[in-house]
């Protein structure tokens, strides 16, 4: 439940809509039961004909009856008690009768005290005594239902400010984290986490400032009553409430712990989802949808099991806390019923009241423990969102609470303006302890000078890159800029002096204008329009999409094709002037024409810069003033484009020289 707490405790960054909140559940609390106190003054007073200023002045004149009916008996006692030596049990029956007839002045007092208000502003009569009853009740009733419906709003008002600061909080605290951390989750798992567990958290803490706190206070008002009617009898009618409630208790860990599995079972449906989505191309290319969907309803059907147990534990709450009931109302009818048609005040040997509980009292009680059970009932109606909502905070923050490997130093040191040679200092890395990735790198990169990586997939060469950016730190060895090893650097610093184009192009759903500028907010509409020319993007733009650079590209850059997005793309970075241009199969998706020029633009661009260029294209290659080759993490060869052409038999292999020189 702590992480459950967590979430709560963002509603108190609102605390003036809290104390809202909880002011209005007081209210309807106090309203809830003097509502129901009502019920006295109809049994004991209405339905004996009398109004309450008749009621006052019979209950006085009964307690002065019996101040003299005492008087006369202590005095018979304590001739009794004069004639015998000693008489213990004399002497108790005294005390207890001079007790009683304290108790009885004191009533005398309080009906001389009341009764005149009552003759002065109370009817006189038995039935507008019940119109004024039946009148205070109407106005209870409204207040409560106004004080409801504006609790009800301040309670919506703080879930809704809760799923937004959650939202907010956790998408804030998941930009934070390295790219070793989004490896362990999936997109689908984290949309999972990011809606439905967000959505169902949020909606926990809205019943808790909700339901959870008025219908509380309902069931303390309507027992504080019922205790004022006579708290012994209220124990006695308890007894049976610690076996439902360890009973409850078991349910709570059993629904959360269901909740919890089926969270995480609802991600993998996500997961499903977006794979099928991302790969339906493939999907239908291969027919394969007949296996999809099996693979899909295999996923569901374990979700439905999981919910089905959630079903059958949400079910038992509501015969568990009725059988508690009944057993409450059984001992209280029991109980009472003996207390009233014998006219005890004892019970077991204990005392329940001073005096016989008359039926309006009884049916007072009975209506206070009614008045709780409804408010018990409604609670635990939201029961399992209770327990969903604790499961979903520790699935939430299961992420939010994980710490990026990537820690910027306490002291970093700054990058000077003209960037330095960069090395790869006997580097290795790996994402899997077992599974390295790079073994044992050496390799200097001077300013200025273009490089090229070539290799087969998976040898490596995208890690390299993503080592110089920091998205991760190298296990071994070091990575050295300027003669600064990355690590002393924030990793902002290093970052904003490069400029990237990768394979999988990716541009948001926003225009093309803002796609460009997003690597230079400030840039402005000649810069933009500049950029574009040199990545060849401009005709297109003007001339081929309807709004100009004004027209919005879609998801991921969906509304256009492949070589159009990766020329925004390279426009992008080029209108960031980098020190360091990184190329990732950048001309992929491009067509030789446009290739052709953009490597005019690139042999231009990189002029007085360094680039890296990952590429298997004989024609890029040649833009390079060294090539490294690589295989399984290991660099075989670096030399230039002729040199290796004549030794490395890989490097002709992967840049298809053999081909050209057959064909």
């Amino acid at each position: 439940m702590r992480n459950f707490y967590r979430v709560i405790a963002l509603a108190f960054h609102h605390r003036l809509t809290v104390a809202a909140t909880l002011l209005c559940s007081f209210a309807v609390a106090v309203l809830w039961g003097g509502n129901i106190t009502a019920i006295y003054p109809v049994v004991d007073v209405i339905m004996n004909n009398k109004s309450i200023p008749q009621y006052l002045d019979d209950k006085r004149d009964a307690a002065e009856k019996r101040i003299v009916e005492i008087d006369h008996e202590m005095e018979t006692r304590q001739a009794k008690l004069a004639a015998t030596a000693d008489n213990r049990g004399l002497k108790v029956e005294i005390s207890g009768l001079e007790y009683e007839r304290s108790r009885k002045e004191k009533e005398v007092a309080y009906y001389d005290r009341w009764s005149p208000l009552a003759h002065q502003y109370m009817p006189t009569t038995a039935f507008r005594t019940l119109v004024m009853v039946c009148t205070g009740l109407a106005i209870g009733t409204l207040l409560k239902s106004f004080f409801r419906i504006i609790g009800s709003y301040f309670s919506g008002r703080l879930g809704n400010l809760i799923t937004f600061e959650l939202r907010k909080e956790f998408y804030r605290r998941s930009m934070r984290l390295d790219l070793a951390s989004f490896r362990q989750n999936s997109p689908g798992d984290l949309m999972n986490r990011f809606v439905n567990d967000v959505g169902i958290a949020a909606a926990g803490a809205t019943n808790v400032f909700g339901m959870v706190v008025c219908e509380p206070m309902k069931i303390v008002v309507c027992l504080a009553g019922a205790a004022w009617v006579s708290w012994q009898l209220l124990i006695l009618t308890l007894l049976s409430a610690p076996i439902a409630g360890y009973a409850i208790h078991w349910l709570a860990k059993s629904l959360k712990r269901a909740n919890r599995k089926a969270i995480e079972e609802l991600g993998g449906i996500y997961e499903r989802l977006d794979e099928t989505i991302n790969g339906v191309k493939v999907i239908k290319a291969f027919n394969r949808e007949a296996r999809e969907r099996s693979r899909f309803h295999r996923t569901s059907k374990q979700y439905y099991k999981r919910s089905m147990r959630i079903a059958l534990y949400g079910a038992l709450v509501s015969p568990v806390t009725e059988l508690s009931g009944i057993g409450i109302i059984v001992a209280a009818v029991l109980c009472g019923g003996y207390l009233v048609l014998n006219q005890k005040t004892h019970l077991f040997g204990i005392r329940v009241s001073q005096e016989p509980l008359t039926h309006g009292w009884l049916t007072l009680f009975y209506c206070f423990l009614a008045g709780a059970s409804d408010p018990v009932r409604r609670i635990m109606t939201i029961f399992n969102t209770l327990q969903q909502g604790s499961a979903a905070a520790d699935h939430l923050y299961e992420v939010m609470d994980r710490e990026s490997t990537i820690v910027d130093p306490v002291n970093p040191k700054q990058l000077p303006e003209l960037l330095g040679v960069i090395e790869y200092n006997d580097v290795s890395f790996a994402y899997r302890a077992d599974e390295p990735v790079i073994d044992h790198v050496n390799l200097k990169i001077n300013p200025g000078e273009t490089i090229a990586f070539i290799g087969p997939n998976g040898c490596g060469k995208t890690t390299l890159v993503n080592l110089l950016l920091r998205f991760y730190d190298p296990v071994k060895g070091s990575i050295i800029v300027s003669g600064l090893d990355l690590r002393e650097i924030r990793h902002r610093d290093i970052r904003e002096r490069v400029g990237i184009v990768t394979q999988e192009t990716l541009l948001f759903n926003d225009s093309v204008l803002e796609n460009i500028r997003y690597g230079r907010p400030e840039a402005t509409q000649a810069e933009i329009e500049e950029a574009a020319k040199r990545a060849h993007a401009h005709r297109f733009i003007t001339e081929t999409l309807n709004s100009g650079y004004d027209t919005w590209v879609g998801p991921s850059g969906n509304r256009l094709s492949g070589g159009q997005r990766q020329r925004i793309a390279l426009a992008r970075a080029i209108l960031r002037d980098p020190d360091i241009l990184i190329l990732d199969e950048a001309t992929s998706q491009i067509d030789v024409e446009s290739e052709r020029l953009i490597h005019q633009v690139l042999e231009e661009f990189t002029k007085g810069r360094t680039a890296i260029i990952i590429t298997h294209r004989p024609s890029t290659l040649e833009l390079a003033d060294r090539i490294v080759v690589m295989d399984a993490g290991r660099i075989l060869d670096v030399g230039t484009f002729s040199q290796l052409a004549g030794r490395c038999e890989l490097f002709r292999r992967l840049a298809h020289l053999e081909y050209s020189e057959s064909a």
